[in-house]
């Protein structure tokens, strides 16, 4: 960096020395400025003139801000005045404050004006409408600076207390998404150092001058810290704003330096000596930056960009300097684009044959000179220039395209396929992410620039030992389970993509290896068993590996581009995407294959996804669960397990439970997510996820866990609580105990249900295994038919409790008790008999007469169909 050496421009007396303030007007023709005295310049741009005097203004003006059509100013009684800039007229005061004004910021539409004071309330006043107000009253310190995001959806407040405050203006009242402490220094509000924050114009970051003399970018969406322009000036910031593309930023500090940086290197170009700088703008369009000096002078410096750099202004809008910014990484979703009415030409087309006894085999060839095209083009409209190799007449008759723009000519719909993706792993937040989250650990990484490293913690110290080491491959994919820790990285300029696997015991010197995929394949999700390591690529090849490194299976996909996997012992889930559908989106198809015996459970089935899913990604993740039944988590929080899955073509996908509909939530008053973890001891194990946050964060969030509650039909709303519109005593005591005979019932049934899924998840664990499976599954087996019949037992006594009316239903559940001994079904005889149901009690007794007899019950009769 150096300073530089050209002719210095010549400052403008425009106000009395002390606080000087400018603005430039949206459209860049005026730039508007105000200071200590009571007038206020209006400067033309472009224009050597003389500015335009406004008289009679307040005095101490402490704020201005303008639009294309008035401005409007800020000063120390406490008074927002706003002006005409076609007239340089007053025109009304906006809102009046008990205290010296600081700030104003308008709102990219000019329709509402936030008004910063010393007061502990930040208003924000409708333009048009002065009377309209929104008060901003979580503030503890007054607030110094107020800056709108581009969208004007997000307020950036920076408070004397050094805390920066962002608000969403979309709700009805604002609300506070994001809280940063100890990022900027504790000032006074008359203090020259600057705690603003401003906004990228891509609207995904903000910077904000820190107490080290820094320039940090930070995150909208997590609110981490991004990149910093860092090691530029030796005294405070005073002032800093991004160049209209975001290419470049300018920043000025009491070292008496203006210094010019580049956006995407975070490196300083340019030096600019320049003392007391308190304000800088640029303009909006042209190589134009203006600022003001504690000396009341205004300084317009035409083509300050100096041609060397010229070519970062002249760019279009650049990315926020991010750490990782996920608009560019690179996914496996990459395809090409369809190409839309563009059809082979005709030499390369085999032309379409006659039928048999066709006219043109009966009459033969044409004689020469003679033509089918008929028809006479006798007014020019190319009906006779005869027909391509299609059959069809061409258009050379009509007008060319040259007049339409390419992006008229060319196709513009695609499908929005879905994002490749690995489980349990999350986005980069600030310089850090998870790997891996699951029951057996967690694996993270960092990034140090110029490498990684990565940390593998697990739950169970006693079994396994943590590992930490220096990453140069850059992994971003991870897998962990109890024997080792499998990792996955793309592929740079000097290495091509790479699996990585560490064991966690070996009896040998080195047992962890490495192997390289070819040049170009990029691997898009891995998977870890025990016995094999899985990894689709973007190549739609799924390569299967043993644990060791000896390639074992290479297939490609059926459905591409490949999204995820996961595996159990010897079986591998792969999904990928299928044939669009009438939304737009394609469906989700899904493969199992069992890896050693080369056989396919199912093949090409489709993903049960949410119907009315707005999210371009609505499969959050994939997993097996701990006995090994494929579960997977959609956008609508829905947790479901795949049934019958190792019969061909008799699979189903059934809810395990509707995170939407927990108790926790049915107040209203929570707003929270879920991360999925894992299905294990029949509970789901996820992460809570509060504060409008989509994944977890450090440091690492403790594991909750819940009962499944398959979502069946609820009660009616008008029952959830005790109705009093009867007249008397009796009716409401009748009505509050049809309500608690409806809720009982509503209890068990979905006991029930859950009871009979997990039975029967059970029941094809056992009949897949050619022992039977062991003791203890048959036993659990035998215990879940069990607690089914007794939650029926429970069903029939409500029945046969209500009245005589029930008695069909409670015959129907009868005849779904899965005992075959006869004891259940005599329980339920003698419930019947205990409220006098003698009629549904022979009924019950004939079921097991036929049962002892060895008559099976059919589908025809309605009984036993479970």
């Amino acid at each position: 960096m150096t300073t530089v050496n050209q002719p210095r421009v010549r400052g403008r007396p425009a106000h009395v020395p002390g606080p000087t303030f400018l603005a430039y007007t949206p459209n860049g023709r005026h730039l508007v400025t105000a200071g200590s005295n009571n007038v206020v310049r209006v400067y033309e741009t472009g224009s050597n003139g003389e500015p335009v005097n406004v008289d009679d203004c307040q005095e101490n003006n402490l704020a201005i801000a303008a639009t294309n059509e008035y401005f409007m100013t800020g000063s120390e009684d406490g008074m927002v005045a706003m002006y005409s800039l076609e007239s340089s007229q007053y025109e009304k005061m906006l809102i009046r404050c008990t205290l010296p004004i600081r700030d104003i910021a308008v709102s990219p539409d000019g329709q509402w004006a936030a008004v910063a004071s010393d007061e502990l309330t930040v208003k924000i006043v409708n333009v048009q409408d002065p009377t309209t107000f929104i008060y901003i009253r979580d503030c503890p310190k007054p607030a110094k600076h107020l800056t709108y995001d581009p969208s004007g959806s997000y307020l950036a407040i920076s408070c004397t207390d050094g805390i920066v405050y962002i608000y969403r203006l979309s709700t009805e009242q604002p609300e506070l998404v994001r809280k940063i402490d100890g990022l900027v220094r504790q000032l006074e509000t008359t203090d020259e150092v600057s705690s603003r924050a401003i906004w990228h114009p891509d609207g995904r970051a903000f910077a904000v001058p820190t107490p080290t003399r820094d320039v940090q970018v930070i995150s909208l969406g997590d609110g981490e810290k991004q990149r910093v322009f860092s090691n530029g000036h030796l005294g405070d910031i005073t002032a800093l704003a991004w160049s209209p593309n975001g290419a470049l930023l300018l920043t000025a500090g009491t070292d008496k330096k203006v210094i010019l940086w580049e956006t995407r290197t975070q490196k300083a170009l340019a030096r600019y000596d320049y003392a007391n700088v308190m304000n800088i703008v640029w303009h909006p369009t042209d190589n134009l930056v203006s600022f003001a000096t504690t000396d009341g002078e205004i300084y317009i410096y035409q083509d300050f960009i100096q041609a060397e750099h010229k070519s970062l202004l002249d760019h279009a809008l650049q990315p926020a300097p991010f750490i990782h910014d996920p608009l560019q990484e690179v996914s496996g979703n990459a395809r090409k684009p369809i190409a839309n009415g563009i059809k082979p030409t005709a030499e390369l087309r085999t032309r379409r044959r006659g039928t048999p006894d066709s006219l043109d085999d009966i009459l033969g060839p044409e004689e020469d000179g003679y033509d089918d095209d008929f028809v006479v083009d006798d007014d020019g409209a190319g009906y006779s220039l005869g027909v391509n190799g299609n059959g069809k007449r061409t258009n050379g008759h009509l007008d060319g395209f040259d007049d339409f723009p390419d992006a008229k000519r060319r196709s513009i719909w695609q499908p929005s396929i879905h994002k490749p993706f690995q489980p349990s792993s999350t986005p980069w937040r600030g310089n850090r992410r998870y790997l891996c989250l699951n029951l057996v650990g967690f694996a993270w990484t960092v990034d140090q620039d110029t490498h990684h490293t990565v940390t593998v913690e697990f739950y169970d110290r006693e079994f396994h030992r943590d590992f930490h080491f220096t990453d140069p491959y850059l992994y971003d994919k991870a897998c962990l389970n109890e024997n080792g820790a499998l990792f996955s990285c793309p592929s740079s300029a000097d290495t091509p993509a790479m699996l990585y696997y560490r064991p966690h015991e070996t009896w040998t010197t080195r047992a962890d290896w490495r192997i390289r995929l070819p040049p170009g394949e990029e691997i898009t999700s891995i998977a870890l068993t025990t016995s094999f390591i899985t990894a689709t690529t973007s190549a739609n090849y799924i390569r299967t590996y043993t644990l060791f490194g000896l390639p074992y299976r290479l297939t490609r996909a059926k459905a591409t581009p490949a999204i995820t996997c996961a595996a159990w012992r010897d079986y591998v889930l792969t999904i990928g995407n299928g044939p669009v559908g009438p939304t737009g989106s394609p469906s989700l198809l899904y493969s199992i294959e069992n890896v050693r015996r080369g056989t396919t459970c199912q093949n090409l089935d489709t993903v049960a996804m949410p119907p009315s899913s707005s999210s371009t990604s609505p499969l959050k993740t994939v997993f097996f669960s701990d006995s090994g039944d494929p579960c997977i988590y959609d956008s609508d929080g829905v947790l479901l397990v795949l049934l019958h899955w190792r019969t061909p073509g008799q699979a189903q996908w059934v809810p395990l439970l509707d995170t939407r509909k927990l108790e926790r939530l049915a107040s209203g008053r929570k707003e929270e997510r879920y991360w999925p973890v894992a299905v294990a001891g029949e509970k789901f194990h996820c992460i809570i996820l509060k504060g409008g946050d989509t994944e977890p964060y450090f440091p690492r969030p403790l594991l909750s866990e819940f009962e499944f509650k398959i979502p069946i039909s609820g009660l009616n709303p008008s029952s959830s609580k005790v109705k009093n519109r009867g007249d008397g005593d009796e009716d409401e005591d009748e009505e509050n105990g049809q309500e608690s005979i409806e809720k009982e019932t509503a209890k068990l049934e979905e006991g029930f249900i859950l009871s009979s899924t997990l039975a029967t998840l059970t029941t094809d664990l056992l009949d897949s295994t050619t022992s039977q499976g062991t003791h203890v599954q048959r036993a659990d087996l035998a215990r879940r038919d069990l607690e089914t019949d007794k939650i029926l037992l429970q069903l029939i006594n409500v029945e046969c409790r209500t009245g005589e009316e029930r008695g069909m239903k409670a015959l129907e559940l009868a005849g779904l008790l899965r005992d075959r001994s006869g004891r259940m079904l005599e329980a339920a005889r003698k419930i019947a008999e205990r409220y006098g149901r003698l009629g549904l009690g022979e009924k019950i007794g004939e079921v097991a007469e036929r049962r002892l007899l060895g008559e099976v019950e059919g589908e025809e009769e309605g009984e036993d169909v479970l």
